[in-house]
């Protein structure tokens, strides 16, 4: 059984996403076994529901394990179509809701997508404005937007900066721009001045300098920018610029972009769809 890939399954009446999330969550605590992922969106009438158990009761057949089913189904009817699969089945809405509903003496709204959807318009807006503004304003293409910005991301070349700013604005509609210190800036060990009116937005970021190099390495090689050398260079003088300016930062090295995030979040003192 050591060799035996265990199919999950996503099953949602939405995107999946929240289905999805807390599935993987869960199978992270299990690193010495392989999982094959497979997401089954918009799960809304009960056709689908029954050729959905059909493509499950398949997979039991022919694999080595029974399948796993996350669900997040909102609809009683629906779930129990799903329930009669062959497979361990994990609704999350009935573990969830159902004491929710008892201890709030109410009944929930039953409504598909109010997470993920657009359910709350303004919610969407500020998201969807806020990943405007990080692409306008990625890589110090401009600074002229910099007072409208809720953080200011800096760091030396492909340290994260560009993701780490669409995933707080996608995610939690923050307005995110990100700036690159040159070679001029780190030699200079000051901030830049375009960034000194803007002091209390800043963040920052640094990376292991051998990570660096990989990473630049796959983009430009055997150049002087992918250099050991240069990226060794560049993360100890960003650093000193860092401690001397009294700028907050955190290593993303070995953090996931979602920590990358929250920490900002946490540390700038940050807050989620706040928008005007």
């Amino acid at each position: 059984m050591s060799n035996c890939i265990r199919t999950v399954f996503y099953i949602s009446d939405g995107t999946g996403i929240t289905a999805e999330t807390l599935g993987q969550t869960l199978l992270t605590q299990f690193p010495n076994v392989e999982f094959e992922q497979v997401n089954m969106p918009f799960i809304n009438t009960t056709e689908k529901a029954i050729n959905a158990v059909r493509t499950i009761n398949e997979n039991a057949k022919n694999s080595c394990g029974k399948p796993f089913v996350f669900c997040t189904i909102i609809s009683d009817h629906l779930r129990e179509v799903l329930k009669e699969c062959d497979a361990l089945f994990f609704d999350f809405f009935e573990t969830f809701m159902t004491p929710m509903e008892k201890e709030l003496e109410s009944e929930s709204a039953h409504t598909v997508g109010r997470s993920h959807g657009m359910s709350d318009s303004k919610r969407y807006l500020d998201r969807m404005n806020a990943v405007n503004y990080a692409v306008d304003n990625d890589d110090g293409i401009t600074t002229r937007h910099y007072g409208n910005a809720d953080v200011i991301i800096i760091g030396v070349s492909r340290s994260g900066k560009t993701p780490v700013s669409l995933y707080l604005a996608l995610q939690h509609g923050i307005r995110a721009a990100n700036y690159p210190l040159t070679d001029d800036d780190l030699e200079s060990n000051m901030l830049p001045s375009a960034l000194e009116p803007y002091r209390n937005k800043i963040f920052g970021l640094v990376i292991d300098p051998i990570r660096l190099q990989k990473i630049r390495f796959e983009r430009r090689p055997n150049s002087k920018y992918s250099s050991m050398g240069q990226c060794k260079h560049e993360v100890m003088a960003i650093k000193k610029i860092f401690k001397r300016e009294r700028i907050n930062f955190v290593d993303s090295t070995a953090m996931s972009i979602e920590e990358i995030s929250t920490t900002i979040i946490q540390n700038a003192g940050l807050k989620k769809y706040i928008r005007k």
